[in-house]
């Protein structure tokens, strides 16, 4: 028995997902700095907080990114393509990013003392790290199919514009004014807002992939072919 996964509705539930995550976090930041409503709420859905709703739901689509890429390396394996290696590698690092989201391993990174705009001196380490990977991942880029590969550069470009790019304003602010006003929650969540978008384009651009590569994907638990009434004979 297999279950095949419906793109339309699963690109209408993970929009749908990320609008709602969004606009909470922005609500509550705004009815707090604006409105004076009871704080409890920032913490529990403010995109700029860390183990509440919207970093679970963040951990989770990068989950599924890595997910997805495993999809995509298993498949490539299946036709022999020279690419399966690239895809799992992708897959791992993703997982990677998931725990982070999850437990902020890059906070760690920041060593430096550094002011301005890398305040946040985790930045350095971490745009050598993507500079090196992009590098690396030319030849792959250019080898994929033309829709995938735009939506790649597309959902990339957005996620480490949030990730990197927005951490430059972001430290530069919280250097001059701090953490706890509205301008630092405001820029906050572009950056974070940004992340999502460009996670859940990626994910999007993946399983376009994988549908066109491999065809629809169906989730079934693994079994024997001899015993299997749907297997080819």
């Amino acid at each position: 028995m297999s279950l095949q996964v419906s793109q339309h509705a699963l690109r209408r539930a993970l929009v749908g997902a990320l609008i709602a995550i969004a606009a909470l976090g922005l609500g509550a930041e705004l009815a707090f700095y604006l409105g004076g409503v009871d704080s409890s709420l920032v913490p529990m859905l403010s995109l700029s907080y860390e183990a509440n709703l919207p970093t679970w739901y963040a951990s989770l689509l990068l989950f599924a990114c890595a997910l997805a890429l495993a999809a995509n390396a298993a498949g490539a394996k299946r036709s022999g393509a020279a690419l399966a290696g690239r895809w799992r590698l992708l897959s791992a690092l993703f997982l990677y990013i998931s725990l982070d989201e999850a437990v902020g391993i890059h906070e760690h990174l920041g060593v430096l003392e550094l002011g301005g705009v890398l305040y946040f001196s985790w930045v350095v380490p971490a745009a050598a790290a993507v500079l090196l990977l992009a590098l690396i991942y030319l030849p792959f880029l250019a080898r994929l199919p033309p829709a995938t590969r735009r939506g790649f550069v597309l959902a990339g470009a957005l996620y480490v514009g949030g990730a990197l790019g927005m951490e430059l304003p972001l430290g530069w602010w919280t250097e001059r004014a701090g953490n706890d006003n509205l301008t630092y929650a405001l820029i906050d969540f572009v950056e974070e807002a940004l992340e999502l978008t460009g996670a859940t384009l990626f994910l999007f651009a993946n399983l376009r992939h994988f549908a066109a590569a491999h065809g629809a994907l169906r989730l079934s638990p693994q079994t024997d072919p001899q015993t299997d009434p749907e297997a080819p004979e």
